[in-house]
């Protein structure tokens, strides 16, 4: 399965973020925040929904270790930062070159794309992993844990030299 290469242009966010380790996901308790009180961002661009990924410089990819943290955000991209709701936050996804891939299935069966993304196709590709956030978009086809579920996997990547 080969991605489709993109740069995407800067994304304002408006949202909620948690730290947490795959170990200790906290991915439902964000969701199970925020879905409520989505409607409370007035200036969202469309209805698609961003689960995103901030991981630091010293987080490695290739020895995977379920205790290293990160920040998981469930966001929403709107147009200006003018009205942030109590309790949410800004973040600003700057430009950049993405390998996207179309995935269908339950979310709960995204680890198996996951492993081939960064055990077979990135190590086989053209590119290497860039330091930016990673995100998903939940779109109109997004429904969870239902096998026909769809949703859009962006890997942040550069060139390899």
């Amino acid at each position: 399965m080969n991605p489709e290469i993109k740069i995407s242009g800067e994304k304002k966010l408006i949202g909620m973020r948690i730290k947490m380790s795959l170990s200790d996901n906290m991915t439902f308790e964000l969701w199970k925040g925020f879905m409520p009180r989505r409607k409370e961002i007035r200036n969202n661009l469309t209805n698609d929904l961003f689960s995103m990924q901030v991981y630091d410089k010293t987080y490695d990819f290739r020895n995977f270790d379920p205790e290293a943290t990160f920040e998981k955000w469930a966001a929403i991209e709107v147009t200006d930062f003018d009205a942030i709701p109590e309790e949410m936050e800004s973040y600003i996804l700057s430009e950049g070159l993405y390998a996207v891939f179309n995935y269908k299935g339950a979310a709960s069966q995204g680890a198996k794309m996951f492993q081939y993304i960064f055990g077979t196709w990135l190590p086989g590709s053209d590119f290497l992993l860039d330091n930016r956030p990673h995100f998903e978009i939940l779109g109109e086809k997004y429904k969870n844990e239902d096998p026909d579920s769809e949703e859009e996997i962006w890997i942040p990547i550069k060139l390899k030299k």
